[in-house]
């Protein structure tokens, strides 16, 4: 995740736990408080159909942080893949060296008990080497521009990309009226086309919210090209190293896609007055 001196404000699906800054003081006290902040991993319903890919993974390591009262320990523990990284708690992290950096230079994640970091390290798991791409990609933007109020366009399609994307393999047909916002057409019209779709909740923050899922929880589709074997996450994770390049991520190559409009993930989108609402299912903007 990207977020240079200090953490963001949390996105919509809270933790119980006030946010802090992501920059700590190295001799902070490293007890672990009387409160457990990750409690939070407890209201996880695994049964919701955009956990699936991820319950394998993430509900024994939910089970092992509670027990353990550390979302690191519990990430550490996964035997699933070649770590490419080391979770170690937040008071790690030294006074003023920007979160991102501190990994490349570490290969070490500063990490909280919470919903926010424990999506993030299973994402770390299952995608490897996309994980190490984008924190490359940080650390190199940070060390030419430096931390700065505003990031620039890459800086800003990294943490676009390691937070909110929605990874999909579709059919061209359904990829056009994406582009085109014609919600009804692609939603509607094109529905039995969705059983030829593959998606994977990459952004943590995203897959965060919906723990607690509301109808405008929107991700940013990024296409994974039609060549790819999307169920090959190996092979998966591999293809998105080559094609995570600054020159792309600076054009923002996404396009918005609310989560609970996809066929199966709400009973309600079974009914086109479902997609009518244009407070959620907003037409593309005409520019002039």
């Amino acid at each position: 995740m990207a977020r240079g001196l200090k953490k963001t404000a949390s996105t919509a699906a809270a933790t119980h736990t006030p946010n802090t800054g992501r920059c700590s003081h190295a001799a902070a006290d490293t007890t672990k408080p009387a409160v457990f902040g990750g409690r939070v991993l407890a209201d996880i319903d695994w049964s919701q159909p955009w956990f699936a890919p991820w319950r394998e993974l993430g509900e024994p390591t939910a089970q092992r942080a509670l027990q353990q009262q550390s979302v690191a320990e519990a990430l550490n523990a996964i035997d699933h893949a070649a770590k490419e990284v080391k979770f170690v708690p937040q008071a790690n992290l030294p006074d003023g060296q920007a979160y991102e950096d501190f990994i490349f230079k570490t290969a070490q994640v500063p990490t909280r008990d919470g919903l926010h970091d424990f999506f993030n390290g299973l994402c770390w798991h299952r995608f490897p080497l996309a994980k190490r791409r984008l924190n490359q990609l940080q650390a190199a933007e940070i060390d030419t521009q430096g931390v700065r109020a505003t990031r620039g366009p890459v800086r800003d399609a990294l943490t676009l990309f390691d937070e909110n994307v929605i990874l999909m393999h579709a059919p061209d047909a359904l990829w056009v009226a994406l582009q085109a916002r014609d919600w009804l057409k692609l939603f509607v019209d094109l529905r039995e086309q969705w059983q030829q779709v593959h998606l994977v909740l990459f952004g943590h923050a995203l897959v965060e919210k919906l723990v607690t899922p509301y109808k405008s929880i929107t991700g940013h589709v990024y296409r994974i090209a039609n060549e790819v074997n999307p169920h090959d996450e190996a092979a998966l994770d591999a293809w998105l190293v080559q094609d995570l390049q600054p020159a792309k991520l600076a054009t923002k190559p996404y396009e918005p896609l609310p989560v609970l409009g996809i066929p199966g993930w709400c009973v309600a989108n079974a009914e086109r007055a479902f997609y009518e609402d244009t407070t959620v299912f907003r037409p593309k903007r005409v520019v002039t």
